[in-house]
């Protein structure tokens, strides 16, 4: 992109530049810090010119939006054609209750639905199992059969919304009673928009929701590509996640390098099971946290997008350009939330939406204030997606498409970190993929060191974070926070019982055999999990069913 010559002459400008004008202001204005460093520990330069990116070739590294390798992003005008969509985190106690939240949250336009579930309904386990004790509805809406799905949607018209479910281990569960209440609706399943997360390495990595072990599990997701591809197409079959990765302590390179790496996997294990590349993978996509370095974040965004292109086109042989488009959601950092003054979380959340937008994300949800403390409240909530509101139509950043291209930091950044990821992935593939390296604890140790090495730089105050250990006040115990009724436990209970003594228990056992004998087979799952379903079958019979012939998976030991 630069002339040689031109090159040279700037490095000799830049050396007297230095010489002459920076050794005097630092003689009489020391810098603030001997280095300084990006949140993931990458050194940040005094200053970038076009010596930073001497080798930077505009149409090979950038290209056009909507053009590989898509670093500028996957639509041709973005967001001057339609924002992306504004997509709160939502569910709590009972699906009444959830439902009344999505409404709220609809009725001040929120544009899209994303369903949080509890922790027994996470891991495959009905409300009133002895180890969902304390747990249910509490991190999210308690689910334990269609029943529930059906109060959870009602009056809500899933052919005009798009939904996301954040659900792994039982996602085929999930997404089947959701087919179910589209069809009592009279929606059809090819009109249903929307994504399960539905990525169960992660969960082995940094999240912990796991039920099956790997085979049976990668088993699972590729059913649910070849059954969506087929019967719900534009369904997103699944969101590889790079958020929990980052939440557990992952540098921003890292953050990509492991999701891409998970990816891999996912694109491998279809195609070994018979599927065409190109047949799954437009429905493929991604979901990646915002960190509070805006400009790591944004260089982060691009440099996955360019490197998931590439490996899909030259690894995969992807024809469809579809298939080389890297979309994704986006959620502001939890991790980066303070439980001290956690007003200045609005600041903090307002910086990272600037981030996933200036970075070219699909959709986007933004943490609200008093997330650190517990769940979030109306008001915290409707301040969170005024946030996306506001950037959305007054700061003019939507205007025009990757503002911050062309910056000499931003580029040597995205580059950085592309090559970083795929260092990472080359050793990930060394070891065998990245199952393997889950198995031998490769990937999460990596997290783990990041994660101990941020904390110590916190602890010795070499990291800033603003009200915790610096720009310290007194304050009062918080007031006014969202408390989860603990009776919610025994309502579940109740409506299980009540749900039991009404359905047909001779149709429920004899789907639930037809799906037992499917695990021992080969055939797709979905059908069969669809099917109990609609008799009613709760979540944890039809969990059970399958651990039953899958078994469940245990962790292994790091050291």
């Amino acid at each position: 992109m630069f002339d040689k010559n031109e090159i040279k002459q700037l490095k000799k400008k830049k050396n007297v530049w230095e010489e002459e004008k920076v050794q005097k202001t630092l003689n009489r204005f020391p810098e603030r810090k001997e280095q300084f460093t990006t949140v993931s520990n990458k050194i940040v330069d005094r200053l970038y010119t076009p010596i930073n990116v001497e080798d930077f070739d505009y149409q090979q590294d950038s290209g056009y939006p909507g053009e590989f390798p898509f670093t500028r992003g996957v639509q041709p005008t973005m967001y001057r054609g339609r924002l992306w969509t504004m997509r709160q985190y939502a569910g709590f106690a009972t699906a009444e209750e959830s439902n009344n939240r999505y409404k709220f949250l609809l009725e001040q336009g929120q544009t899209g639905l994303s369903v949080a579930f509890d922790l027994p309904t996470q891991i495959g386990y009905d409300s009133d199992h002895s180890l969902s004790q304390g747990e249910v509805g509490k991190v999210g809406v308690a689910i334990d059969s269609l029943k529930d799905m059906e109060i959870l949607f009602d009056g809500i018209p899933l052919d005009n919304v798009s939904t996301s479910m954040t659900i792994n281990a039982p996602a085929a569960v999930l997404l089947a009673m959701y087919i179910a209440v589209a069809e009592k609706q009279g929606v059809s399943s090819d009109k249903l928009k929307g994504t399960i997360q539905n990525d169960i390495l992660k969960e082995y990595i940094a999240r912990g929701t796991y039920i099956f072990p790997v085979e049976p599990s990668m088993r699972l997701i590729i059913d649910i590509f070849a059954y969506c591809a087929e019967v719900v197409p534009k369904w997103n079959t699944i969101s590889i996640s790079g958020y929990h990765i980052r939440e557990a302590g992952s540098t921003a390179t890292q953050e990509v390098a492991f999701t891409l790496a998970d990816g891999i996997a996912y694109v491998e294990a279809a195609i070994k099971a018979g599927l065409e590349v190109d047949s799954f993978a437009p429905r493929l996509s991604f979901f990646f946290n915002a960190h509070n370095d805006l400009l790591e974040e944004v260089s982060k965004y691009r440099a996955a997008r360019r490197l998931w292109a590439k490996i899909m086109k030259e690894r995969f042989g992807a024809k469809n350009p579809k298939s080389m488009q890297l979309k994704f959601h986006t959620q502001t950092g939890g991790s980066t939330l303070t439980a001290q003054q956690p007003e200045n979380n609005i600041v903090r959340v307002a910086i990272q939406t600037l981030a996933a937008v200036l970075g070219g994300t699909q959709s986007l949800h933004t943490n609200s204030k008093d997330e650190a403390l517990a769940l979030p409240t109306e008001d915290s909530v409707r301040i969170a997606l005024r946030t996306q509101q506001i950037v959305a139509h007054e700061s003019g950043v939507a205007e025009t498409i990757d503002p911050l291209a062309g910056s000499y930091y931003v580029e040597s950044l995205t580059t950085e970190i592309e090559n970083g990821a795929m260092d990472y992935i080359k050793k990930i593939d060394d070891l065998g993929g990245a199952a393997k390296a889950i198995e031998k604890g490769y990937i999460q140790k990596e997290i783990m060191d990041s994660s101990y090495e941020y904390q110590i730089q916190v602890e010795k105050n070499e990291r800033i974070i603003v009200g915790m250990n610096k720009f310290k006040i007194e304050e009062k115990a918080p007031k006014g926070l969202l408390k989860v009724d603990p009776a919610v436990g025994e309502m579940q209970k109740a409506k299980i019982n009540q749900l039991k003594s009404e359905r047909n228990q001779k149709e429920v056992e004899s789907r639930l055999r037809a799906l037992k004998d499917a695990a021992t087979g080969d055939d797709n799952l979905m059908p069969y999990i669809l099917e109990a379903v609609k008799a009613y079958a709760t979540l944890g019979e039809i969990c059970d069913e399958l651990r039953g012939v899958f078994g469940e998976y245990e962790q292994s030991v790091i050291i």
